[in-house]
């Protein structure tokens, strides 16, 4: 095969193969994406308005604080936000970043998906290379019996260390469970000494300066919440019909509250965020 056949076949295989993926600019956009190899920009971040979200006002002012502390370089927590879906968990993250990004504050959001975690410390190696203010955003964390080597190994990057988070960068994740790792009755069973075995299991959500809990609630906050949601956006409501809303979907939470105003809002020609 000569030089020229050689040449010919390397230059189509560049035009086919994808171009590569140049890294984002740390400084200009308000919130990333990690995949485990890349930071990739969000330009379109349009969270739900800080404002806007109701019934859940102490976490809300408690994260807030957090965040504005390590937007301003002061001391700040890792946070764990626990407890019932649809209760506003994530929501939160995103419009407590939107709000400080509002008032001026150079803050970014940057989310990294649960099954990425082994690269985390390829991330904060790329990160200590900024002094901007981040948040990393663990969204649905939990792990089953098989992955507490996966939460030893993330209580290691929370507890200081070489491969510890940098000082720029604050762990903000959500969970179903206030302990992320599941336990059992069992463990009082367990030959091996039942209080090591809770408390190694205890130790990931400690590693937590910040826990708040989102709790679920009852048929007059969940009214209440969709009644705050309506005056919000100038909308009545039928308070029946709300909860026959929730009973279909055999649930009452946050989400399933702003899902009917955005059914309201439908039926009167109103947009509303998405």
């Amino acid at each position: 095969m000569n030089d020229a056949l050689l040449t010919r076949i390397a230059e189509a295989l560049e035009r086919i193969a994808p171009p590569p993926v140049s890294a984002a600019d740390l400084a200009a956009a308000p919130a990333y994406v990690w995949n485990g190899s890349t930071i990739r920009a969000v330009e379109a971040f349009a969270p739900v308005d800080y404002d806007l979200l109701t019934g859940i006002d102490a976490q809300k002012a408690a994260l807030l604080e957090n965040s504005q502390r390590h937007a301003a370089g002061h001391a700040a927590h890792d946070v764990l936000l626990w407890g019932a879906r649809g209760t506003g968990k994530s929501a939160v993250v995103a419009a407590v970043v939107g709000k400080l990004q509002q008032e001026g504050q150079d803050v970014a959001l940057l989310q990294c998906a649960i099954d990425e975690l082994a690269s985390l410390p390829q991330l904060f190696t790329l990160l200590r290379n900024t002094r901007r203010p981040f948040i990393l955003f663990l969204d649905d964390l939990g792990f089953d019996e098989s992955g507490v080597g996966d939460a030893r190994a993330l209580r290691s990057l929370l507890q200081g260390g070489t491969a510890a988070r940098p000082a720029n960068v604050r762990l903000y994740v959500t969970s179903n469970r206030r302990h992320i790792v599941p336990r059992h009755l069992s463990e009082q069973d367990d030959p091996v000494n039942p209080r090591d075995v809770v408390e190694d299991k205890m130790a990931l959500s400690d590693r937590f300066g910040l826990s708040l809990g989102f709790h679920a609630i009852d048929q007059d906050a969940y009214v209440a919440i969709v009644g705050g949601y309506a005056a919000k956006l100038g909308l009545s409501f039928d308070p029946l019909e709300a909860i026959q809303w929730a009973t279909q979907r055999g649930s009452r939470s946050g989400r399933v509250a702003w899902q009917y105003v955005v059914e309201l809002a439908g039926r009167n020609g109103i947009a509303v965020p998405a």
